[in-house]
């Protein structure tokens, strides 16, 4: 049987479910990725009890279907922006689809529908939100940073960097080491 619990991908996350199912003493597989698989059923009793000890620690047992597939779909993008060495070369849409194993049309319209915003906007936040750690890191310059993420040109990404943070991306590099460099001096 699996669980779904909303959390981001971290080692913290991951602990703290394995955690909470050991002090329930439920036996379990995996825990991974939003998922947990767990051995048999769980009781009402213990699932209430998951459900609660997992609000305490900022984690949400997912119950319903719609809620379990947007996660899914929040997973796919977030690993596959921040975690992935890079971004597939196929269309995002393809990727998703493929993944998750259904229609990208079924999974957009319900994604819309939860979350406000379409799956296309959802990604090109997360990848400008990608595209600043990697200029705050200052390893990578902004043409390597652009076929990293898979974008189709420089012009592009610094397009589209513009519109969603108002701030070209090396003036935001710029702001952002003004700042550093501000509270080093404090």
């Amino acid at each position: 049987m699996k669980l779904y619990v909303k959390y981001m991908v971290s080692l913290r996350c991951k602990m703290l479910v394995k955690e909470e199912l050991k002090k329930l003493g439920i036996p379990f597989v995996v825990v991974d990725l939003g998922a947990v698989e767990i051995m048999g059923e769980l009781t009402q009793d213990q699932h209430d009890q998951l459900k609660m000890n997992l609000l305490q620690s900022g984690l949400e047992l997912l119950d319903n279907k719609k809620s379990i597939l947007i996660e899914k779909i929040i997973n796919v993008i977030v690993e596959m922006i921040h975690y992935s060495e890079e971004v597939p070369k196929v269309n995002y849409s393809d990727f998703i689809s493929e993944k998750l194993g259904y229609d990208y049309t079924y999974l957009s319209n319900i994604f819309s529908e939860v979350k406000g915003i379409t799956i296309q906007q959802f990604i090109i936040i997360h990848k400008i939100e990608r595209v600043k750690e990697l200029l705050l890191y200052d390893e990578l310059n902004l043409s390597e940073i652009s076929y990293k993420l898979n974008y189709s040109s420089v012009a592009h990404l610094s397009n589209q960097f513009k519109k969603v943070t108002g701030l070209t991306p090396s003036y935001y590099k710029k702001l952002k080491k003004k700042r550093m460099a501000n509270l080093e001096n404090v």
